[in-house]
């Protein structure tokens, strides 16, 4: 969730020139008019209320899960040092960010979410109200788009007959990504897509030694791809094939593009617990099959958020409407395709006991192409992401892939769904 506030109308007009004039001065000089530091922090039950020494421009709040917390975001702003945590905020972190702003940081005891926020008359003040939630209901909050609260910003209104406005320039929509190469030249066999997650900018997440999961991803994304490759049987693509980021549609929609019969997403998992281990594969569901879905979901959505696109500010009603037959029977081929998955991996990889679990998550949402999220490992435990890190997990993965894909499309092919091409 993100959450945007800008200050009120100040009440004396002799305030609002000379402010006026200092922001001019400001434009002039290239120095930044707006430089409130943080002189205070409190939790007051519901409610947190921050104090500034000068008035604060814009603040942005993010509810952010793995672990639970709400990051506040100050434009022009500097961190200070007085902060009293309280109520369902644990502990107040700060720091300054790249370029001109502050970052505040509140570690939660409990979930909760930012309902309300606004600033004081004279820009000084700014009081955020809290709702403690569940933890499926965090989940969903910290998955969603941004909300904008935008009280009119009127400290340049010296009168009702004089208006400040500001102008954005919006960014072309972007083209399509390019598609990519297919291996394999049989255009009756199947298509398995095989996509890494996160890449580029976004590293996903980061193990204890440095391992960043986008390069891990791709390792086993190209070990699955030799393995399908050199079974003969199907043809391979890959979303990516180098260190790009692409959003979340872009990735099941190049699959879709391509019109693949099948679509695995790659990712490597982490959790505050350092001893949880093993894999885990998932599939599409417009409600968590436990907690542990609900935060993945959270995290694996917000992929988006990093690269500046925000896909959460969609309508929340159209995930709500039921999903139609054809999607019901692509939940159907994809739940049995990771059952497959998860049986074939046992001998082979550490998995957990129960492997398959559901979640809403946005890159297995294309509603006609079966697909599994696979969280192939823990990056976050020592002993998983070895494993993964290393040439022989990789193949390891790759080989529990390739006895899925074989045996999920030879059954597909004597209810005669799909032709696959013989040794």
């Amino acid at each position: 969730m993100h959450l945007d506030w800008t200050p009120r109308q100040s009440a004396r007009h002799t305030a609002r020139v000379l402010f006026f004039f200092a922001l001019l001065a400001g434009w002039l000089t290239g120095v930044p008019s707006w430089a409130g530091a943080v002189q205070d922090i409190k939790v007051q039950g519901d409610r947190v209320v921050i104090h500034f020494n000068e008035p604060v421009r814009q603040a942005s709040a993010f509810v952010l899960a793995g672990p639970q917390r709400i990051a506040l975001d100050l434009d022009g702003a500097t961190p200070g040092a007085t902060a009293r945590a309280g109520g369902a905020v644990a502990n107040i972190r700060q720091g300054a960010r790249d370029g001109d702003g502050a970052r505040i940081v509140f570690d939660l005891a409990e979930p909760a979410i930012v309902t309300e926020g606004s600033f004081g008359r004279d820009g000084k003040t700014l009081t955020l109200e809290l709702r403690t939630v569940d933890d499926s209901q965090f989940a969903r909050a910290a998955a969603e788009g941004k909300m904008r609260f935008l009280p009119p910003f009127t400290y340049l209104q010296p009168s009702a007959h004089h208006s400040y406005s500001e102008s954005v320039a919006v960014p072309a929509r972007s083209r399509p990504a390019p598609l990519p190469r297919i291996y394999g030249n049989d255009d009756s066999r199947p298509l398995v897509v095989i996509d890494a997650g996160h890449g580029g900018h976004d590293p996903g997440a980061i193990g204890p030694t440095g391992l960043r999961e986008k390069d891990v991803t791709l390792a086993v994304a190209k070990a699955i791809r030799d393995q399908l490759v050199a079974s003969g049987r199907v043809r391979v693509a890959l979303t990516r094939e180098d260190d790009r980021f692409l959003i979340l549609q872009e990735r099941f929609g190049i699959a879709r593009r391509l019109g693949a019969d099948l679509f695995i997403s790659v990712h490597c998992d982490s959790a505050g617990n350092p001893t949880a281990s093993g894999a885990t594969v998932y599939t599409l569901s417009e409600t968590a099959s436990d907690k542990e879905a609900a935060r993945l979901a959270a995290r694996e959505n917000k992929a988006d958020i990093l690269g500046g696109v925000d896909l959460g500010g969609e309508n929340p009603d159209i995930s709500s409407i039921l999903i139609d037959l054809t999607q019901r029977e692509t939940m159907n081929m994809s739940a049995s395709f990771a059952r497959v998955l998860g049986r074939e991996a046992q001998p082979l990889i550490p998995i957990k006991a129960n492997w398959h679990h559901m979640a809403s998550l946005m890159v297995l949402k294309a509603p006609d192409m079966p697909s599994v999220l696979f969280e192939t490992g823990y990056i976050s435990n020592n002993s998983d992401a070895e494993f993964l890190a290393s040439t022989d997990g990789q193949k390891r993965v790759a080989q529990t892939v390739r006895r899925a894909v074989e045996i999920h499309f030879a059954t597909r092919n004597s209810n005669g769904n799909v032709r696959m091409a013989a040794r």
